[in-house]
């Protein structure tokens, strides 16, 4: 008969990690006497980051003691006492090999459900002071699991558990564990899963991308743990293409169509998409590296990038002032998870000054297919000098039967026309979008200025648009995922204190800046990231959660250690990569 062995409970706290604050849970302490079970939470019990723990399917943690046992031998380590893995229910019996996903279970006077095996974090590393232990705890089989709690009660150490029903499908804990994290995804088993009414939503949604890149094709990588910033992988490496023509499109604004140099189709693009281009302003010097988004309709003949010019911005002004037609620049393939969805529900294109480059190109692709979908351009500018596309955009228009057309200008000049040139002055905003009445079961693909994109999101949110619904590209590097972490004053990316100046060249393509690898200082690419300030994403560090999926534009790396499973080809893993030789990042 499996018993409960302790109640452990403990609130967040703030705590010191390599020079950060963490706000975490994951301490627990035996409880003395009885606990209440609720529907979400032990009570006296809390979590640091309710996006990756509590709530109705991950009420209560469970952990074996056997498992605690089998770590105390394999780390040599005899100081693990109850409560060490986070866990809310130090159980003894029930190993991750025999409980089912499904299972019920009586334990005192409450009762309650298995939903999904732990995801596991750096913050397991942490509490047990061993940084593999995410890693280790995945790669083991022995997770731990949570608990759905379907009938409120009490519970207490001695509690006897009672099996009191099943799934109809049986798979284990460390079964479902596998079938995720591992290599292997067979569509028979990813069924199966799917067919367990207890399986939480985010492990269920998991399980459905992998069927959805199977049915497609999927080659390489693991949809379902990889972030929409990591998809549609690309070949490493840039191609010389021609400039073919320049052209302006307002004040700030310069157009540069690209063609192949060797006659030779180009890369086929999505909707949205950008190149990374490795520019050389200094002959002998280091190269620069930038992203641009393709601003026009998709072709295998040429892009076209639009580049706002700044006063400060190397690139665009070596752009604008040496780059000439005919001369040749090194440049990706498309590469990026911001993509026009399939669908036939409306469609909102949302963007604010040079954010109007990726949304351009899917006005593009909506007007070449010819879409009976109701779809909206709503663009911000300062004026009409300031407002690029403005000409086209009205012409690809023309081709959508439902499509409609709404600019802001937040200065407008003397000569600009109301109700001609721009149809409201002022910014984009709630009262805006509520006004023109955009629909609420709109996809929406938003870009634009950092400030424009948080406003932008917050309206749409208390609009009640789904976050699924919501589409944004970020310039300038992406949205950091930093779980825990107690933020303090956001910096611009910036070369890290005492780089070395020598050693291999490790350039993050989106945020503009290249730093040089020293190994005596670095376990990984994404510490020297987050030494320059680099907007990262990651929750395990150590190549189980793929968070940090992100491109590999140029260059080769190892792995220490290897990952659990392989990204996609075309990607690397930066919590657990180190550079070969130089290489360049999509972040």
């Amino acid at each position: 008969m499996a018993r409960l062995l302790s109640v452990n409970v403990g609130l967040p706290r703030d705590i010191e990690w390599k020079g950060r604050t963490v706000h975490t849970g994951i301490w627990k302490n035996p409880v003395q006497g009885r606990c209440w079970a609720g529907r979400l939470n032990l009570h006296g019990d809390g979590q640091g980051d309710l996006a990756g723990h509590g709530g109705e399917q991950r009420a209560v943690f469970v952990y074996q003691i056997e498992s605690t046992r089998y770590w105390c031998e394999q780390l040599g380590r005899t100081d693990f006492i109850y409560g060490q893995f986070g866990e809310n229910f130090t159980i003894e019996g029930m190993p991750d090999a025999d409980v089912c996903i499904g299972d019920r279970y009586r334990i005192g006077g409450a009762l309650f459900e298995v939903t999904q095996p732990r995801v596991t974090c750096y913050r397991v590393g942490i509490r047990t002071n061993e940084p593999r232990m995410p890693a280790l705890l995945t790669s083991s089989g022995r997770p731990g699991f949570y608990l759905r709690v379907l009938q409120e009660g009490e519970v207490g150490a001695g509690d006897e558990i009672v099996k009191v029903g099943e799934a109809n499908e049986r798979m284990t804990v460390a079964e479902i564990n596998a079938l995720l994290y591992s290599p292997d995804h067979p569509r028979d088993r990813l069924e199966r899963a799917l067919r367990i009414d207890a399986l939480s939503p985010g492990w269920r949604w998991s399980f459905e991308a992998l069927l959805r890149s199977r049915a497609a094709g999927g080659a390489s990588g693991n949809a379902g743990l990889a972030p929409a910033s990591a998809a549609h992988p690309v070949a490493p490496g840039f191609r010389p293409l021609t400039v073919a023509a320049i052209v302006p499109e307002s004040a700030d604004v310069v157009s540069f169509s690209l063609q192949s140099a060797d006659a030779q189709p180009l890369q086929p693009a999505q909707p949205g998409q950008y190149v990374v281009l490795r520019l050389q302003p200094n002959a002998g010097g280091p190269p620069l590296f930038r992203s641009y988004s393709l601003s026009s309709d998709l072709s295998e003949q040429s892009y076209r990038i639009s580049v706002k010019i700044e006063p400060d911005g190397r690139a665009g002004t070596y752009l604008h002032r040496d780059v000439r037609v005919g001369h040749t620049i090194d440049v990706s393939s498309p590469r990026g998870g911001f993509v026009l969805l399939p669908g036939d529900g409306p469609v909102v294109l949302l963007s604010a000054g040079i954010g109007a480059t990726p949304v351009l190109a899917m006005l593009h692709a909506l007007s070449a297919a010819r879409s009976t979908r109701e779809i909206w351009w709503l663009h911000a500018a300062r004026d009409r000098q300031h407002h690029p596309f403005d000409a086209e955009a009205r012409r690809v228009m023309l081709a959508l039967i439902h499509g409609r057309r709404h600019v802001l200008y937040s200065k407008p000049g003397e000569c600009d026309r109301l109700g001609e040139d721009y149809d409201a002055s002022g910014h984009l905003s709630q009262a805006v979008l509520e006004e023109i009445g955009i629909p609420r079961d709109a996809d929406v693909y938003l870009c634009g200025p950092a400030r424009f994109m948080a406003d932008m999101k917050s309206a749409l949110a208390s609009l009640g648009f789904a976050p699924e619904r919501i589409h944004a590209e970020t310039f300038n590097g992406g949205e950091s995922l930093n779980p825990g972490i107690v933020r303090g004053a956001l910096r611009a990316p910036h070369l890290p204190e005492g780089d070395a100046k020598t050693g291999p060249l490790v350039s993050f393509a989106r945020s503009g800046v290249a730093a040089h690898w020293n190994a005596s200082v670095y376990e990984s690419i994404l510490e020297l990231a987050e030494a320059c300030d680099v907007p990262v994403r990651w929750s395990c560090r150590t190549g189980v959660c793929h968070n940090c999926e992100s491109g590999l534009v140029s260059g080769a790396v190892v792995y220490r250690p290897d990952p659990l499973a392989p990204p996609a080809d075309g990607n690397l893993l930066i919590c657990c990569a180190m550079p070969q030789d130089d290489v360049v990042i999509d972040i």
